[in-house]
């Protein structure tokens, strides 16, 4: 492989305006296809397989033209202390207010709640639902401030009103200011690392082309393969990670073959036979891990998955093809100011950091494992209480109307009242609907757990009831976990004494704590598919048993780390507020499926450059404990730029103000943190130190069965071996 991408690369860079003009004309063809495809589905979230999935299609089915996902406003009436909403004086605000929301453009209906008996027990608060025909994202500025003037007008009059639903929640964004200065950070880390502004540009550049390429084609294959517009978002995170990763690693290594002597056009083929082997490899890995999010069986996931798959592919055709391109456009300006002044190539292989923290390693290999594997381990001690769901409004900041008015209602009508159960009961064989329906209402009602239930309500088809339960705790609580499988496990005996019935439990509550059950229980297969699948790579790499069983146990050790810390702080609340957490809750149900995937992806990036620098110096004859020295002396500096890089971009998310969106920044920031710092610059090295020679041991069986895929450029090596030159080879002015 080693001498095929050796060529390519060499190619690439002699034939760098056809190549350039390639890339271009794709990512020109591939924006005027997504501008002229169809707008992308306007697709739900489904979770097939699940009780709460089929019960809402039932809903969908049996009650036609129901507005089941339009947007939703729930506005709290508080009155002032000492006086009841019911009083003729506030009782006509909140039908003044009820009047002019009905009347205003895009609402299917508004409710009174003095006619709904949405008023506390002490008369002090009451709530008026407010349906909109359209979903909140299509949700119009004018129908906005119809809410928000009657609203206002309401507050005028002496009440307090808050607003929850959908209607007016912002959209989740990303980091904002701190998320610009990640990026900032990841761009001085990158002039730091290089030492010259073109070495730096060159990977944002080559990454922003390939996320753009890839995102075009998700917009134009959107309406085909049914895409919807947040399928992109972990290609957009995943291709921007990897491209600079990757167009990272054979900069420098295209800078360290120009040191040799190198010309251009053959630094450029050694840059992409060595470090783009080891690219190609680490792509491949994150593909698997990517594709394998298929295995949880949601639809949307894995959509995200192969799109995110698709990216990353880009990404390592970008590092393979335009980046010796444009290296040959700029072939000293990339090279560092010392190297441009005075021609010097390296001589020897001075001591560095990378190198003197190898060497500390090494005379101290049991320390350092049995440090690093002790503190990997208590920090993931939290992951054995892990709760998984989804958190609403009552995360959010006190300063959104929509968590004052969650709290509104959670004060006047109970923890559980801002998750009711939807109960859909299927009546088409029984022979007394009604009675039939009444019964399974009153069977849950006596449900220890269930406060209330609402009025039996029927399709026009007589066939299909629906009625809400109440339950005693918040929504995220664990007791109503349990109550929710209670009134499933209490089945038989209520469709027993209503003959001809059955009903399903539904709504946003079932539905969290079931895809909550789906993805934890896929989330072992997951581990196991995509572990397994990557050591067998790895074993191809490698030709090492040793090397593949090392990273596997090196990247579990990091992500359940990662994984204790985000239940330690946005679980169980340690340090919330330092992050600027409002509430703590159970962890949001994907993001151990995102962590383990994308982290998996950017380990393996680490773990093949690195160790692929290890064995090259391995296989080429040095000692065991000298290659672990050269090979942290070439790569310690580059690997710690990546992390840097990505550590920056990924903590800007903290900053942001959902909390869904800081547990996703911080979880991938301290992953980042620990695989690249403490596995792989100290487990790694412990462990290679520990082992020896033995770190190469492959049966002889197997040795005669794997294929040598040379990734080490061991062949290339030995036909193009550096050069003294008396000046440096190449005068072209920059």
């Amino acid at each position: 492989m080693a001498t095929v991408l050796y060529r390519l690369g060499r190619l690439a860079s002699r034939r760098r305006w056809y190549v350039t003009v390639f890339w271009v004309l794709v990512l020109a063809a591939l924006g005027f296809a997504s501008a002229k495809a169809p707008a992308a589905p306007d697709t739900t979230f489904s979770t097939p397989g699940v009780e709460s999935q089929r019960a809402f299609d039932l809903i969908q089915q049996r009650f036609p033209g129901a507005q089941a996902d339009g947007a939703v406003a729930r506005v709290v009436f508080v009155a002032p202390d000492g006086r009841r909403i019911t009083s003729a004086r506030d009782r006509a605000t909140v039908d003044r207010f009820v009047t002019t929301v009905a009347d205003g453009p895009q609402v299917a209906g508004a409710v009174n709640p003095f006619q709904a008996d949405a008023v506390s027990k002490d008369a002090s608060t009451a709530f008026s639902t407010v349906t909109y025909k359209v979903k909140a994202d299509a949700l119009g500025d004018t129908a906005k401030k119809t809410l928000k003037d009657a609203a206002q007008q309401a507050r005028d009059a002496g009440l307090t009103v808050e607003i929850g639903g959908t209607a007016l929640a912002s959209q989740p964004s990303a980091g904002g200011l701190g998320e610009v200065i990640g990026v900032g950070v990841a761009a001085i880390v990158l002039v730091i690392t290089f030492g010259a502004l073109a070495a730096a540009g060159l990977p944002l550049l080559t990454a922003i082309v390939g996320v753009g390429i890839a995102m075009t084609a998700i917009t134009a294959l959107a309406g085909t393969f049914g895409l919807s517009d947040t399928t992109g978002t972990l290609a957009t995170m995943l291709g921007l990670a990897c491209g600079i990763d990757y167009a990272v690693f054979v900069v420098f290594r295209f800078r360290e073959e120009r040191a040799n002597g190198h010309d251009t056009e053959e630094a450029a083929g050694l840059a992409v036979g060595t470090a783009g082997s080891a690219v190609v490899f680490a792509g491949l890995t994150v593909v698997i891990a990517l594709a394998g999010l298929s295995v949880v069986g949601i639809p949307l996931l894995t959509k995200m998955g192969l799109c995110a798959a698709g990216a990353v592919v880009v990404a390592v055709l970008v590092a393979l093809t335009l980046v010796p391109a444009l290296l040959g456009f700029w072939p000293r300006a990339v090279l560092s100011r010392r190297y441009r002044r005075t021609g010097q190539r390296i001589q020897g292989v001075p001591g560095n950091m990378g190198s003197r923290w190898a060497a500390f390693v090494l005379r101290h290999p049991w320390p350092v494992l049995l440090a690093t594997v002790a503190g990997l381990v208590v920090l993931a001690l939290p992951v054995a209480g892990l709760q998984l769901g989804q958190t609403g409004d009552e995360a959010k900041s006190t300063a959104t109307t929509e968590r004052r008015a969650y709290d509104d209602l959670a004060a006047a009508f109970g923890a559980g009242f801002n998750g009711p159960l939807t109960v859909v009961v299927d009546v088409t064989d029984a022979t007394a609907p009604k009675a039939a329906a009444a019964t399974v209402e009153k069977r849950i009602a006596a449900v220890p757990g269930v406060v209330s239930v609402s009025p039996v309500r029927f399709n026009a088809a007589g066939n299909t009831a629906l009625f809400t339960a109440v339950p005693a705790e918040a929504p995220t609580s664990q007791k109503t976990v349990d109550l929710v499988h209670t009134i499933r496990d209490d089945r038989p005996a209520i469709e027993a004494a209503a003959p001809g019935a059955s009903f399903e439990v539904t709504g946003t509550t079932a539905l969290n704590i079931d895809v909550a059950q789906k993805v934890q229980s896929a989330l072992v297969p997951y581990l196991i598919v995509v572990v397994g699948l990557a050591v067998l790579l790895l074993l191809l790499v490698f030709r090492s048993i040793v090397i593949p069983i090392k990273a596997a146990v090196g990247f579990l050790l990091s992500v359940l780390a990662a994984l204790g810390c985000v239940v330690a702080v946005f679980q169980w609340g340690w340090g919330a507020s330092a992050l600027g957490v409002e509430a703590t809750g159970p962890i949001m149900s994907m993001m151990p499926i995102f962590l383990v995937g994308i982290v998996f992806g950017l380990a393996m990036d680490y773990e093949v450059f690195l160790v692929s620098r290890i064995r090259e110096a391995y296989v080429h004859g040095s000692a065991a404990h000298a290659s672990i020295a050269t090979g942290f002396r070439y790569s310690a500096r580059v690997v710690t730029a990546a992390a840097l890089i990505m550590i920056a971009v990924f903590a800007g998310f903290i900053t942001a103000g959902e909390s869904m969106i800081k547990m996703i920044g911080f979880g991938l920031a301290v992953a980042v943190l620990f695989d690249a710092f403490v596995v792989r610059m100290a487990f790694v090295p412990a462990v290679l130190a520990i082992l020896g020679d033995r770190i190469s041991w492959l049966p002889a069986w197997l040795d005669r069965l794997l294929p040598n895929v040379d990734i080490e450029g061991e062949s290339l090596s030995r036909q193009h071996p550096a050069t003294t030159p008396s000046e440096d080879p190449e005068k072209t002015p920059v």
